[in-house]
């Protein structure tokens, strides 16, 4: 389903049915030039009585790539029998056959378009050679060159047009797609930390109330009634094991920082930030930090932004390293730099210049969002990222933040 709205069809349907009413009404009766009157009329009622039935009984405001394909086929056809009956494409309004044409190649898919540009293309040269002259009431002689050429220009123009529209398009669809991509994956990260809170704040509270369970259950175990009562022991007995269980869950949690957010994750060392998303998806590779001047020991902001961009960035260096992943982290009095360089056989030059745009991977796994989001997600907080390989040939993911998303 795309995104085309009924309701706009049937409104740009309206402005044409009225532009050539007008039109049709203005040359006959004010220009007094002489054409088939009522036969445009029944032509422009056609129009008319489609759009009520579109509006009457389509019940959904969003249509299919078929249903928008056959309105637009229907309208390229009214436009060329109107041309027909009022001089074919010397009628100055031949220029409309675009229309139809622009909407297809910036909504529908490449093979409709194609196909509605052969359809009005063909059209075009119909009504090239058959058509209802004109009575001009001036003399008015075209040569056969001009006229030529204005068909070939025509068709020209459809064929630049559908090929223009539809690449400028395209590209903005898939733009739109993956930045929804990229706040669908910030807003499922962000669901992460707030578990990770809820989980963080469930093992402070229950741990009081299942200390003091615990403290009477031991006392209670110590009774001579409860030791003499089998029943009782054993009743007592199970409720301490499953106690202890409650307390395993909790500690087992607690024991995942990275789904905790709590005070600590307010600042976070920028090395820790990288070896919490390294073990997070490391298999059997290394990790390799290495600091440049006094560059140990800096704290960062922890947004969810950052967490999930450099997870992202780290899992591609992951994935692309042979054994070794090495991550250098330099500040200066402007920005912090942290370089993630893996010892695979670095980016190919036929996408280096590409990265960061939606849909460009390297292998036929991944769709290709993953370093488009991490892009997204770090400029969002007012960071750069480079990409480029290193004298040894290897890829480098380059992050630079201005100093001011340190916490000192």
């Amino acid at each position: 389903m795309n995104t085309i709205l009924l309701t706009n069809l049937i409104k740009i349907r309206w402005i044409a049915i009225f532009g050539q009413f007008a039109a049709i009404f203005f040359v006959h009766k004010v220009l007094e030039i002489k054409l088939l009157f009522f036969e445009c009329i029944l032509v422009i009622l056609l129009s008319v009585i489609i759009n009520f039935s579109a509006f009457f009984f389509q019940k959904k405001d969003k249509i299919s790539d078929e249903k928008v394909f056959l309105f637009l086929l229907f309208d390229t056809t009214q436009l060329g029998v109107l041309l027909y009956l009022n001089g074919g494409i010397l009628n100055p309004f031949s220029i409309l056959v675009l229309a139809p044409v622009i909407i297809s190649a910036t909504y529908l898919k490449s093979s409709w378009t194609v196909f509605l540009s052969m359809y009005s293309i063909f059209l075009v040269i119909i009504i090239k050679y058959f058509f209802i002259p004109l009575n001009w009431k001036n003399d008015f002689i075209i040569p056969e060159l001009y006229n030529n050429g204005l068909l070939i220009s025509l068709i020209i123009t459809i064929i630049f047009i559908a090929i223009y529209a539809y690449l400028f398009a395209n590209s903005s669809r898939k733009i739109s797609k993956a930045l929804s991509e990229t706040k669908l994956q910030l807003n499922n990260q962000k669901k992460i930390t707030e578990i990770g809170s809820l989980s963080a704040a469930a093992v402070h509270e229950f741990s009081t109330p299942l200390n003091t369970i615990f403290l009477i259950l031991n006392d209670l175990l110590k009774e001579q009634i409860f030791i003499k009562n089998k029943n009782l022991f054993k009743d007592l007995t199970l409720l301490k094991s499953q106690s202890e269980r409650c307390r395993d869950i909790l500690l087992s949690l607690s024991k995942n920082p990275h789904l905790l957010k709590d005070n600590f994750f307010e600042k976070i060392k920028v090395e820790n930030l990288v070896k919490l998303n390294f073990e997070k998806f490391n298999t059997n590779k290394v990790l390799k930090i290495s600091f440049k001047e006094n560059s140990r020991d800096i704290s960062i902001l922890y947004k969810d932004e950052i967490n999930y961009a450099f997870g992202n960035i780290i899992q591609n260096a992951i994935q692309h390293s042979k054994k070794i992943v090495t991550v250098i982290i330099f500040r200066d009095l402007k920005e912090l730099s942290i370089k993630i360089e893996d010892d695979g056989d670095g980016f190919s030059r036929d996408i280096i210049d590409k990265l960061g745009e939606p849909y460009i991977t390297q292998t036929k796994k991944g769709m290709g969002l993953g370093i488009f989001i991490a892009k997204n997600l770090i400029e969002n907080v007012n960071g750069r990222i480079l990409f480029y390989n290193s004298s040894n040939g290897n890829a480098v993911v380059e992050i630079l933040f201005k100093v001011s998303i340190l916490k000192t």
